[in-house]
């Protein structure tokens, strides 16, 4: 797997380990990368991962005000914990981060949903985050 995929894998681990231990992902992290100083067994935490993790954390509120609004029939606390958080590091990554392609963020995430989530992730994720390169224009200034 390529890194920037590992990558992106550890930072949706981040991402839903807070979630479900309902603390900030900047706490997650500080956890995992303490851990991977303490323990040779544990990689370390790339700077791709941090990268994906820490711009997140400063757009969250924006992210979710926006999965919130265009996730048809689907309110963000119910939405499944692993979809909720690939959708989170999908949109930040199509919407915020510009050295990554609008396709790559997009794929990277189904895939995600396809590993960790449900049948039916992977074209919720797709319709998404498809959705939102669509708007990424006016989504980002606002």
């Amino acid at each position: 797997m390529a890194a920037r995929s590992n990558a992106r894998k550890r930072a949706f681990q981040i991402l839903f380990e807070a979630d479900q231990r309902g603390t900030s992902v900047q706490n997650v992290l500080a956890d995992w990368i303490r851990h991977s100083r303490s323990d040779d067994r544990q990689p370390p935490v790339g700077e791709f991962t941090m990268e994906l993790v820490e711009g997140y954390a400063e757009h969250v509120a924006r992210i979710d005000e926006l999965i919130a609004t265009y996730a048809v029939d689907w309110d963000l606390d119910r939405m499944p914990v692993a979809d909720r958080n690939i959708v989170r590091l999908g949109t930040y990554e199509l919407i915020w981060l510009d050295g990554t392609p609008d396709a790559v963020a997009i794929d990277e995430a189904v895939q995600l949903a396809k590993e960790f989530s449900t049948d039916e992730s992977p074209s919720f994720v797709n319709g998404l985050l498809s959705r939102f390169k669509d708007l990424k224009p006016s989504l980002r200034r606002a």
